[in-house]
């Protein structure tokens, strides 16, 4: 989805995204002139959004709770990636 599709989905300000993408908190797919967005990232604005305005956390808890986020979600693409392994026949 392009950036207009995006802040309406995310129901966020410009300002609001320019800034989450400075922070890294959010890294469009950049390959076309302009930014594209994924349904993941929509998700992930939302976690932002709940985290800073409903929980009150603020930028600092914002980043560490984004990488805890990262990390399982990569420990559970690993964990499935050496499930499958394990099932596949030997040979």
């Amino acid at each position: 989805m392009n950036k207009k599709q995006f802040l309406s989905s995310a129901d966020i300000e410009v300002h609001t995204l320019e800034f989450w993408i400075e922070q890294q908190w959010l890294i469009p797919d950049q390959t076309t002139a302009e930014m594209s967005f994924s349904d993941t990232d929509v998700a992930r604005a939302h976690l932002i959004r709940d985290l800073k305005g409903d929980l009150g956390v603020n930028d600092e808890g914002v980043d560490v709770i984004l990488h805890l986020v990262d990390q399982l979600h990569g420990l559970r693409r690993a964990f499935e990636q050496l499930h499958e392994d394990l099932r596949r026949p030997a040979g």
